[in-house]
């Protein structure tokens, strides 16, 4: 899957992760973040960008996301590629 396609494909509801890239280019292989799921409750467009507000189940990561860090969760896993 496309960076494009996979950032387009998140809608409020969907349970997402941060993706495998954005993990890796900031040195985050430990801890609670790579772990993280979470489910999208709204999308805030800020200019070209658009945030996602995403329920966490925990108050120590942050809820504004960046689409374009997210990878959206099924049932049959991540989808990163």
């Amino acid at each position: 899957m496309t960076w494009t396609k996979r950032v387009q494909t998140i809608n409020e509801g969907d349970q997402v992760a941060y993706s495998a890239a954005w993990l890796r280019s900031t040195g985050q292989y430990t801890g609670d973040v790579p772990f993280a799921r979470g489910v999208v409750k709204k999308l805030v467009p800020l200019g070209q960008t658009t945030l996602a507000e995403v329920d966490w189940g925990n108050p120590d990561i942050p809820s504004r996301v960046n689409v374009a860090n997210l990878s959206r969760v099924t049932d049959k896993g991540i989808q990163d590629r």
